[in-house]
Formats: C-alpha cells, structure tokens, sequence
C-alpha cells in the first residue's frame, strides 16, 4: 500500500451501531474537482474590454472590493487560485496596489501590459484543472512580456504548466512546517512551509527554463526561472503566517524587480554559499533513550552531557 501513496478512505458504521436514516457514503476524488473554481473569488459578470487608442481599461464586478493598497504606487495584477491573505499582505505593505481578479479572469497581453507585474496565487487541487488560467498564461508568455511575474505554489505549477512542462501526482505530497529547500543558484538552504500533492517534472521543462529550488527531502522540484525573462516561483510558502519566514525576501525581490526594471531573475541569486562541508564517512551517536514515553525528555540530556 505505501507505494501506492495516499489513497482516498472513509468511515463505515457496524450495522449494529449504524445511526438512524445513515445512508452509505460514496467516495469522492478531490482530484476529479476544479478545487481552484470553488476557492476563487466569485464573479457575478464577465468583463468588459474597451480599447481606445493605445490604451485598456479592464472592469471587473467582483461580490467583493478586489482592489487591495489603492493608491500605493506599484499596480500588480494577482490571478486568485485561491490566494491567501497573508499573500495580499504582504504585497501590500511592500506598496503594491493589489488588483485580485479571478483563477478564469481572460488573461492577455495586453491586460497585464496595464499592470508593473504579474502575480500567480497558491491554490488547492490538480493544477491542470485551472485551465482558463494555462491558456490565458500561456498567451502572455508567447508574447514576449517583459513584467515581472512571481509564482507561490500552485503559481509554480501554473507557470510550468503554460510554460510547457509537465506537472505529476505525487505519492503523499510535502506537507509541514520545516521542509528544506536549497536554492540551486546560491547552494543555500531554507526551511519552508509547504503544503501541496503535486510537482512540475522539470525534465520536461523547455531549455529557456530551468529549476531554482529543489526539496532536499525528496529531490522534486520548488520553483523554476526564465533564463532571460524576469519569471520566477517557488513551490513553497514564504508568506505563511506561521513561519518559518526565512524565504520572506522573495517579496522583496518580486518588488525589487519591478522597481528597478531588472529583467535577470540570476542576478537577485548571487550570494553563493561557500561549500564548506567535510568528507565523512562514519558518525558516533551518544545518547540513552528512556525506555518509556514519560521518560523520552532525557534522551538528549543524556547526548548533550556526554558531548560536553
């Protein structure tokens, strides 16, 4: 069964115990669902395009206000996949006027040419279900734009995806609080928060992409680069509430970009770590462990005094 990786399960009564009017539950493939469509903000009309000489005006009626920081200087386009709020935070606080539009908002050069950059939610599900985004994503890309555009999660896969690479289930997913991640450009490694069932396979990624971070658990992917456009993702979450924060600082380099007009995503990865690591070929380990749960506390006692 392990190598079949999580499957789908549910609760079934002893007939003896069943509750009154019970009635069987089936299975249900989340993966089978748009998740995307149902955590997307909600739109109660299509949008309407006037193009008046050179210039676009985009309306959108949303159920809710999805302008965020009116008024801060930088205007960045965000496709909601289900963006989380923290997100929105702390793009705001870097001032950005956050403009929130849908996960099948019509996504076209020209749109997002109205915009200082282009930014990609994190959402549930399978990443192939979102496919007004692929397409209008794809669009943009085979354009030539020439904007910043920063990917978190599914953002990643979205932007691999239209990219023309390949995405895949995994087994379990890369769940939890303290999954390491090593930037390929600088040989750092980050713990992040990660929260998600499917990877881009990067051997199927075209020859002007190339990864940028990779889980050091189980080598998949965690972000991906343009080689000569300002793109770039990360699979993890460097916004989550909850820490860690170490990756934080790619807000600032998405921000940076757009500021600066720098359009080299390896030039904000330049601070190598040296290799400092030694050849090892065996380990002594000193501790005792108790014998029982109530005991478990003294084993590192035990390994830090025999250390000192």
């Amino acid at each position: 069964f392990f190598f079949k990786g999580a499957m789908l399960a549910k609760i079934e009564f002893n007939p003896a115990f069943m509750p009154p009017g019970y009635e069987e539950i089936t299975f249900a493939d989340p993966n089978a669902r748009n998740l995307v469509e149902e955590v997307s903000i909600f739109v109660m009309w299509l949008f309407v395009w006037f193009v008046i000489l050179t210039s676009l005006r985009v309306q959108v009626s949303c159920r809710e206000n999805i302008v965020y920081g009116q008024g801060n200087p930088i205007k960045i386009l965000a496709v909601d996949c289900g963006i989380k709020n923290n997100i929105i935070r702390n793009l705001v606080s870097r001032g950005v006027e956050l403009h929130r539009v849908p996960w099948d908002f019509q996504l076209t050069p020209e749109v997002c040419n109205q915009f200082d950059g282009l930014f990609l939610s994190n959402g549930p599900g399978n990443p192939e279900m979102a496919h007004h985004t692929i397409t209008g994503l794809k669009s943009v890309l085979k354009s030539g734009y020439d904007k910043p555009i920063f990917g978190i999660c599914m953002g990643n896969q979205l932007m691999g995806l239209a990219a023309g690479a390949k995405t895949y289930k995994m087994p379990f997913g890369n769940r939890g609080m303290n999954q390491p991640v090593l930037n390929l450009k600088t040989n750092r490694c980050y713990i992040t928060p990660q929260n998600h069932g499917y990877a881009i396979d990067t051997e199927t990624l075209p020859s002007e992409w190339e990864p940028l971070f990779v889980n050091r658990n189980d080598g998949t992917n965690e972000g991906i680069m343009h080689t000569t456009k300002p793109y770039f993702t990360a699979q993890f979450h460097p916004e989550a509430r909850g820490g860690p924060t170490d990756t934080e600082f790619l807000f600032d380099d998405f921000v940076g970009m757009v500021q600066s007009g720098n359009h080299s995503v390896g030039s904000l990865f330049t601070n190598v770590a040296p290799d400092t690591r030694v050849p090892v070929k065996k380990v002594l380990v000193l501790g005792s462990g108790g014998l029982s749960i109530g005991q478990a506390g003294e084993f590192d006692y035990s390994g830090n005094q025999a250390i000192k």
